[in-house]
């Protein structure tokens, strides 16, 4: 079976190692993808240079995102693994915008992975 994320073309931002595009089932308004250009099943098996191309284009991301969006806050995630919710298995990194009132009680953050976890 291909990998879907090995054929994408509609890039918003790109270096040498790792590119970045919309989601196509975005969270929020702006919802970032940032993969590795080699095809890596898991965040742990990344080069040091792949996790710092990755990085970079966290960086640059949210910098076009605050110019597009004006969000009020982020959310970076990566799933590793099925049993954490991977179900595209290519490293890919979410660099989600959060927005004032996007949900009643934003505490908690990315604790919500468990939904009876997420308040303490």
């Amino acid at each position: 079976m291909k990998c879907i994320f090995c054929t994408i073309n509609e890039t918003v931002l790109e270096n040498k190692l790792a590119y970045a595009f919309f989601d196509k089932y975005p969270v929020n308004k702006g919802h970032l993808l940032i993969i590795p250009k080699r095809h890596v099943e898991q965040y742990f098996d990344l080069t040091l240079e792949e996790r710092q191309a990755i990085d970079d284009l966290l960086f640059k991301g949210k910098e076009l995102l605050d110019q597009q969006h004006q969000p009020d806050g982020y959310n970076i995630g990566i799933n590793c693994g099925e049993e954490a919710g991977q179900t595209i298995f290519h490293v890919h990194v979410h660099l989600i915008p959060r927005y004032k009132g996007d949900i009643d009680e934003p505490r908690g953050g990315v604790r919500g992975v468990i939904p009876e976890k997420r308040m303490y």
